[in-house]
Protein backbone atom coordinates (compact mmCIF):
# COMPACT_ATOMS: atom_id res chain seq x y z
CA UNK A 1 0.00 0.00 0.00
CA UNK A 2 1.34 3.44 -0.98
CA UNK A 3 0.34 5.05 2.32
CA UNK A 4 2.18 2.51 4.46
CA UNK A 5 5.27 2.61 2.26
CA UNK A 6 5.33 6.40 2.26
CA UNK A 7 5.05 6.47 6.03
CA UNK A 8 7.97 4.04 6.27
CA UNK A 9 10.03 6.16 3.91
CA UNK A 10 9.39 9.33 5.89
CA UNK A 11 10.04 7.62 9.22
CA UNK A 12 13.28 6.17 7.86
CA UNK A 13 14.46 9.59 6.75
CA UNK A 14 13.77 11.41 10.01
CA UNK A 15 14.81 8.73 12.50
CA UNK A 16 17.80 9.72 14.64
CA UNK A 17 20.43 7.02 15.32
CA UNK A 18 18.42 5.70 18.29
CA UNK A 19 15.16 5.56 16.32
CA UNK A 20 12.07 7.74 16.16
CA UNK A 21 11.37 9.77 19.27
CA UNK A 22 7.96 9.40 20.87
CA UNK A 23 6.98 12.86 19.63
CA UNK A 24 8.04 12.09 16.06
CA UNK A 25 6.10 8.84 16.04
CA UNK A 26 2.92 10.38 17.42
CA UNK A 27 3.19 13.34 15.05
CA UNK A 28 3.70 11.21 11.94
CA UNK A 29 0.98 8.73 12.89
CA UNK A 30 -1.42 11.61 13.54
CA UNK A 31 -0.61 13.33 10.24
CA UNK A 32 -1.11 10.14 8.22
CA UNK A 33 -4.38 9.33 9.96
CA UNK A 34 -5.69 12.87 9.45
CA UNK A 35 -4.54 13.32 5.86
CA UNK A 36 -5.20 9.84 4.44
CA UNK A 37 -7.80 8.27 6.72
CA UNK A 38 -5.48 5.30 7.21
CA UNK A 39 -3.79 4.41 10.47
CA UNK A 40 -0.09 3.62 10.02
CA UNK A 41 1.58 2.44 13.25
CA UNK A 42 5.27 3.36 13.37
CA UNK A 43 6.35 1.88 16.67
CA UNK A 44 8.08 -0.87 14.66
CA UNK A 45 8.63 -0.48 10.92
CA UNK A 46 10.88 -1.82 8.19
CA UNK A 47 13.15 0.98 6.87
CA UNK A 48 12.65 2.16 3.30
CA UNK A 49 15.51 3.75 1.37
CA UNK A 50 15.18 7.09 -0.42
CA UNK A 51 15.41 5.49 -3.87
CA UNK A 52 12.70 3.00 -2.97
CA UNK A 53 10.44 5.80 -1.70
CA UNK A 54 10.96 7.62 -4.99
CA UNK A 55 9.88 4.47 -6.84
CA UNK A 56 6.72 4.26 -4.72
CA UNK A 57 5.87 7.87 -5.58
CA UNK A 58 7.01 7.88 -9.19
CA UNK A 59 3.50 8.60 -10.53
CA UNK A 60 2.83 11.42 -8.09
CA UNK A 61 3.16 15.04 -9.20
CA UNK A 62 5.69 17.55 -7.90
CA UNK A 63 3.25 19.20 -5.49
CA UNK A 64 2.50 15.87 -3.81
CA UNK A 65 6.18 14.93 -3.60
CA UNK A 66 6.98 18.34 -2.12
CA UNK A 67 4.36 17.83 0.57
CA UNK A 68 6.02 14.52 1.45
CA UNK A 69 9.38 16.25 1.90
CA UNK A 70 7.70 18.92 4.02
CA UNK A 71 6.24 16.26 6.31
CA UNK A 72 9.77 14.94 6.67
CA UNK A 73 10.96 18.40 7.62
CA UNK A 74 8.11 18.80 10.10
CA UNK A 75 9.13 15.59 11.86
CA UNK A 76 12.81 16.53 11.72
CA UNK A 77 12.34 20.04 13.08
CA UNK A 78 10.87 18.77 16.36
CA UNK A 79 14.28 17.26 17.20
CA UNK A 80 16.64 19.13 19.48
CA UNK A 81 19.43 18.48 18.94
CA UNK A 82 18.81 17.90 15.25
CA UNK A 83 21.42 15.40 14.00
CA UNK A 84 23.14 16.28 10.74
CA UNK A 85 22.58 12.67 9.69
CA UNK A 86 18.80 13.29 9.72
CA UNK A 87 19.15 16.40 7.58
CA UNK A 88 21.36 14.43 5.18
CA UNK A 89 18.72 11.70 4.86
CA UNK A 90 15.95 14.23 4.26
CA UNK A 91 18.13 15.93 1.65
CA UNK A 92 18.76 12.60 -0.03
CA UNK A 93 15.04 11.90 -0.20
CA UNK A 94 14.39 15.35 -1.67
CA UNK A 95 16.96 14.71 -4.41
CA UNK A 96 15.51 11.29 -5.21
CA UNK A 97 12.04 12.86 -5.39
CA UNK A 98 13.33 15.78 -7.51
CA UNK A 99 12.08 18.24 -4.89
CA UNK A 100 13.84 21.56 -4.29
CA UNK A 101 12.79 22.51 -0.75
CA UNK A 102 14.78 25.50 0.48
CA UNK A 103 13.95 24.89 4.14
CA UNK A 104 16.27 21.90 4.13
CA UNK A 105 19.00 24.53 4.24
CA UNK A 106 17.37 26.02 7.33
CA UNK A 107 17.33 22.60 8.97
CA UNK A 108 21.01 22.22 8.16
CA UNK A 109 21.70 25.54 9.89
CA UNK A 110 19.81 24.30 12.95
CA UNK A 111 21.83 21.08 12.97
CA UNK A 112 25.12 22.97 12.82
CA UNK A 113 24.08 25.43 15.52
CA UNK A 114 23.99 28.44 13.17
CA UNK A 115 20.69 29.68 14.55
CA UNK A 116 21.14 33.31 13.55
CA UNK A 117 21.81 32.37 9.93
CA UNK A 118 18.82 30.03 10.02
CA UNK A 119 16.58 32.94 11.00
CA UNK A 120 17.88 34.92 8.03
CA UNK A 121 17.25 31.95 5.74
CA UNK A 122 13.64 31.78 6.90
CA UNK A 123 13.10 35.31 5.61
CA UNK A 124 15.00 34.72 2.37
CA UNK A 125 13.40 31.42 1.41
CA UNK A 126 10.06 31.22 3.18
CA UNK A 127 6.57 32.65 2.89
CA UNK A 128 7.68 36.31 2.89
CA UNK A 129 10.58 35.86 0.43
CA UNK A 130 8.89 37.86 -2.34
CA UNK A 131 7.39 40.57 -0.15
CA UNK A 132 7.01 43.95 -1.86
CA UNK A 133 6.10 47.10 0.00
CA UNK A 134 3.26 47.79 -2.42
CA UNK A 135 1.77 44.29 -2.45
CA UNK A 136 -0.35 44.30 0.69
CA UNK A 137 -3.35 46.53 0.04
CA UNK A 138 -5.54 44.05 1.92
CA UNK A 139 -3.80 45.06 5.16
CA UNK A 140 -5.29 48.57 4.81
CA UNK A 141 -2.27 50.36 6.26
CA UNK A 142 -1.94 54.07 5.50
CA UNK A 143 1.73 53.65 4.60
CA UNK A 144 3.56 50.92 2.72
CA UNK A 145 5.43 48.44 4.90
CA UNK A 146 9.08 47.98 4.01
CA UNK A 147 9.18 44.40 5.30
CA UNK A 148 6.48 41.80 5.82
CA UNK A 149 6.54 41.89 9.61
CA UNK A 150 6.87 45.66 10.00
CA UNK A 151 4.82 47.29 12.74
CA UNK A 152 2.30 50.05 12.12
CA UNK A 153 1.91 51.75 15.48
CA UNK A 154 0.98 55.25 14.33
CA UNK A 155 -1.84 54.61 11.89
CA UNK A 156 -5.11 56.02 13.22
CA UNK A 157 -6.96 55.10 10.03
CA UNK A 158 -6.00 51.44 10.39
CA UNK A 159 -6.82 51.38 14.09
CA UNK A 160 -10.18 52.98 13.31
CA UNK A 161 -11.10 50.22 10.87
CA UNK A 162 -10.40 47.57 13.48
CA UNK A 163 -12.28 49.51 16.16
CA UNK A 164 -15.32 49.89 13.89
CA UNK A 165 -15.71 46.11 13.81
CA UNK A 166 -17.36 46.53 17.20
CA UNK A 167 -20.30 48.25 15.50
CA UNK A 168 -21.18 45.20 13.44
CA UNK A 169 -24.08 42.98 14.54
CA UNK A 170 -23.57 40.13 16.96
CA UNK A 171 -22.70 36.90 15.19
CA UNK A 172 -20.79 38.50 12.33
CA UNK A 173 -17.19 37.57 11.65
CA UNK A 174 -15.94 41.11 12.21
CA UNK A 175 -17.79 41.53 15.50
CA UNK A 176 -16.38 38.19 16.71
CA UNK A 177 -12.83 39.34 15.92
CA UNK A 178 -13.49 42.60 17.78
CA UNK A 179 -14.68 40.54 20.75
CA UNK A 180 -11.58 38.35 20.50
CA UNK A 181 -9.45 41.48 20.96
CA UNK A 182 -11.57 42.88 23.76
CA UNK A 183 -11.62 39.70 25.83
CA UNK A 184 -7.84 39.35 25.66
CA UNK A 185 -6.78 42.96 25.88
CA UNK A 186 -5.20 42.82 22.42
CA UNK A 187 -4.25 46.16 20.87
CA UNK A 188 -5.73 47.03 17.48
CA UNK A 189 -3.22 47.26 14.61
CA UNK A 190 -2.26 50.88 14.04
CA UNK A 191 -1.72 51.61 17.75
CA UNK A 192 1.38 51.34 19.96
CA UNK A 193 1.80 47.84 21.32
CA UNK A 194 -0.03 46.15 18.45
CA UNK A 195 1.06 43.20 16.34
CA UNK A 196 2.38 43.67 12.79
CA UNK A 197 -0.57 44.09 10.42
CA UNK A 198 0.38 40.97 8.46
CA UNK A 199 0.49 38.87 11.61
CA UNK A 200 -2.83 40.34 12.78
CA UNK A 201 -4.44 38.72 9.73
CA UNK A 202 -4.17 35.36 11.47
CA UNK A 203 -6.44 36.56 14.28
CA UNK A 204 -9.39 36.28 11.92
CA UNK A 205 -8.51 32.61 11.45
CA UNK A 206 -8.81 31.99 15.19
CA UNK A 207 -12.51 32.84 14.81
CA UNK A 208 -13.05 31.33 11.36
CA UNK A 209 -11.53 27.96 12.25
CA UNK A 210 -12.63 27.97 15.91
CA UNK A 211 -9.28 27.96 17.65
CA UNK A 212 -8.33 29.53 20.97
CA UNK A 213 -5.37 31.82 21.49
CA UNK A 214 -3.07 29.77 23.72
CA UNK A 215 0.30 28.75 22.29
CA UNK A 216 -1.03 25.27 21.50
CA UNK A 217 -3.89 26.87 19.57
CA UNK A 218 -1.42 29.07 17.69
CA UNK A 219 0.25 25.88 16.47
CA UNK A 220 -3.14 24.73 15.18
CA UNK A 221 -3.88 28.04 13.48
CA UNK A 222 -0.60 28.12 11.58
CA UNK A 223 -0.90 24.46 10.60
CA UNK A 224 -4.34 25.32 9.18
CA UNK A 225 -3.05 28.44 7.37
CA UNK A 226 0.03 26.74 5.96
CA UNK A 227 -1.83 23.74 4.56
CA UNK A 228 -4.68 25.79 3.06
CA UNK A 229 -2.19 27.56 0.79
CA UNK A 230 -0.95 25.68 -2.28
CA UNK A 231 2.12 27.91 -2.40
CA UNK A 232 4.69 25.51 -0.97
CA UNK A 233 6.53 28.37 0.74
CA UNK A 234 3.61 28.69 3.15
CA UNK A 235 4.99 25.62 4.92
CA UNK A 236 7.62 27.94 6.40
CA UNK A 237 4.88 29.45 8.59
CA UNK A 238 4.31 26.10 10.30
CA UNK A 239 8.06 25.46 10.45
CA UNK A 240 8.46 28.86 12.11
CA UNK A 241 6.00 28.24 14.93
CA UNK A 242 7.41 24.74 15.53
CA UNK A 243 10.86 26.32 15.82
CA UNK A 244 9.50 28.92 18.23
CA UNK A 245 7.12 26.89 20.35
CA UNK A 246 8.69 23.44 20.43
CA UNK A 247 12.46 23.52 19.96
CA UNK A 248 13.24 27.20 20.46
CA UNK A 249 15.60 27.18 17.47
CA UNK A 250 14.18 30.60 16.62
CA UNK A 251 14.21 33.23 19.36
CA UNK A 252 11.68 35.49 17.65
CA UNK A 253 9.38 35.34 14.66
CA UNK A 254 6.72 37.21 12.70
CA UNK A 255 7.70 40.51 14.31
CA UNK A 256 6.05 39.65 17.63
CA UNK A 257 6.30 36.01 18.70
CA UNK A 258 9.00 35.03 21.17
CA UNK A 259 10.34 31.53 21.78
CA UNK A 260 8.46 29.42 24.30
CA UNK A 261 9.69 25.84 23.79
CA UNK A 262 8.03 22.57 24.69
CA UNK A 263 4.39 23.14 23.76
CA UNK A 264 4.09 20.47 21.05
CA UNK A 265 5.64 17.84 23.31
CA UNK A 266 3.70 18.97 26.39
CA UNK A 267 1.21 16.15 25.78
CA UNK A 268 0.38 13.76 22.94
CA UNK A 269 -2.84 15.53 22.07
CA UNK A 270 -1.13 18.58 20.58
CA UNK A 271 0.25 16.51 17.70
CA UNK A 272 -3.25 15.15 17.03
CA UNK A 273 -4.59 18.71 16.99
CA UNK A 274 -1.92 19.96 14.58
CA UNK A 275 -2.56 17.06 12.22
CA UNK A 276 -6.29 17.75 12.23
CA UNK A 277 -5.65 21.44 11.57
CA UNK A 278 -3.61 20.45 8.52
CA UNK A 279 -6.47 18.27 7.32
CA UNK A 280 -8.97 21.08 7.73
CA UNK A 281 -6.69 23.52 5.93
CA UNK A 282 -6.20 21.11 3.04
CA UNK A 283 -9.97 20.82 2.58
CA UNK A 284 -10.55 24.57 2.37
CA UNK A 285 -11.91 26.03 -0.84
CA UNK A 286 -13.06 29.55 -1.67
CA UNK A 287 -16.47 28.79 -3.12
CA UNK A 288 -16.95 32.37 -4.32
CA UNK A 289 -13.68 32.71 -6.23
CA UNK A 290 -13.63 29.03 -7.11
CA UNK A 291 -10.10 28.15 -6.00
CA UNK A 292 -8.75 25.44 -3.72
CA UNK A 293 -5.75 27.46 -2.52
CA UNK A 294 -6.37 30.17 0.08
CA UNK A 295 -3.75 32.54 1.43
CA UNK A 296 -5.42 33.53 4.67
CA UNK A 297 -2.73 36.09 5.52
CA UNK A 298 -3.42 37.97 2.29
CA UNK A 299 -7.20 38.02 2.43
CA UNK A 300 -9.10 41.30 2.61
CA UNK A 301 -10.94 40.32 5.77
CA UNK A 302 -12.70 43.67 6.08
CA UNK A 303 -14.47 42.96 2.79
CA UNK A 304 -16.19 39.95 4.36
CA UNK A 305 -16.43 41.18 7.96
CA UNK A 306 -20.24 41.51 7.70
CA UNK A 307 -20.70 37.82 6.93
CA UNK A 308 -21.88 35.70 9.80
CA UNK A 309 -19.27 33.31 11.14
CA UNK A 310 -21.33 30.45 9.75
CA UNK A 311 -21.49 32.06 6.29
CA UNK A 312 -17.74 32.70 6.30
CA UNK A 313 -17.02 29.09 7.19
CA UNK A 314 -19.35 27.94 4.43
CA UNK A 315 -17.65 30.22 1.89
CA UNK A 316 -14.20 28.79 2.65
CA UNK A 317 -15.30 25.21 3.14
CA UNK A 318 -14.15 25.04 6.75
CA UNK A 319 -15.09 21.60 8.00
CA UNK A 320 -15.63 20.64 11.62
CA UNK A 321 -12.79 19.50 13.82
CA UNK A 322 -12.41 15.76 14.12
CA UNK A 323 -13.72 14.10 17.29
CA UNK A 324 -10.14 13.03 17.97
CA UNK A 325 -8.87 16.61 17.91
CA UNK A 326 -11.64 17.76 20.22
CA UNK A 327 -10.94 14.88 22.60
CA UNK A 328 -7.26 15.84 22.46
CA UNK A 329 -8.09 19.32 23.78
CA UNK A 330 -8.74 21.48 20.73
CA UNK A 331 -10.85 24.39 21.92
CA UNK A 332 -12.41 27.50 20.43
CA UNK A 333 -11.79 31.15 21.31
CA UNK A 334 -14.86 31.28 23.56
CA UNK A 335 -13.98 28.25 25.68
CA UNK A 336 -12.44 28.92 29.06
CA UNK A 337 -9.36 26.93 28.04
CA UNK A 338 -9.14 28.96 24.83
CA UNK A 339 -7.09 31.76 26.33
CA UNK A 340 -4.13 32.03 28.66
CA UNK A 341 -4.33 33.46 32.15
CA UNK A 342 -2.17 36.35 30.98
CA UNK A 343 -4.66 37.14 28.22
CA UNK A 344 -7.51 36.89 30.69
CA UNK A 345 -5.84 39.43 33.01
CA UNK A 346 -5.16 41.78 30.10
CA UNK A 347 -8.78 41.55 28.98
CA UNK A 348 -10.01 42.26 32.48
CA UNK A 349 -7.74 45.29 32.79
CA UNK A 350 -8.97 46.64 29.45
CA UNK A 351 -12.59 46.21 30.53
CA UNK A 352 -11.91 48.07 33.78
CA UNK A 353 -10.17 50.87 31.86
CA UNK A 354 -13.16 51.16 29.50
CA UNK A 355 -15.67 51.02 32.35
CA UNK A 356 -17.53 47.91 31.20
CA UNK A 357 -18.07 44.45 32.67
CA UNK A 358 -15.58 41.79 31.67
CA UNK A 359 -17.08 38.96 29.63
CA UNK A 360 -14.21 36.50 28.95
CA UNK A 361 -16.35 34.24 26.78
CA UNK A 362 -17.67 37.00 24.55
CA UNK A 363 -21.39 37.21 24.04
CA UNK A 364 -21.82 33.44 23.76
CA UNK A 365 -23.46 33.83 20.35
CA UNK A 366 -20.56 32.62 18.25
Amino acid sequence: METAATARGIASAVSPPDGLTSLQRILLESVFTAMTGHSVPLNDFEPLAAADLAEVLRLRNLAFRTRIVQIMLLAALVLRPLPESVVDKVGSCARELSVDESLIGVARRFASGSLGLAAVDFERNGYTAEWRSDSASELHTSKELATAWDLAVDDSHLAGRWSELGQLPEGTLGRAVFTLYQTRGFVFPGLPGSAPPLLAQHDWVHVLADYGTTVESELEVFAFIARANDDMRAFSLLAMVISLFETGYLRTGAGLFEASPGHLSSHDGVAVRIADAMRRGALCRDTVVGVDSIDYLHLDWFAIAELSVTEARRRFGVVDKSPGAVAAGSVGPWDREGMSEFQRRAGRQLAEHQGRPYEPNGSGSF
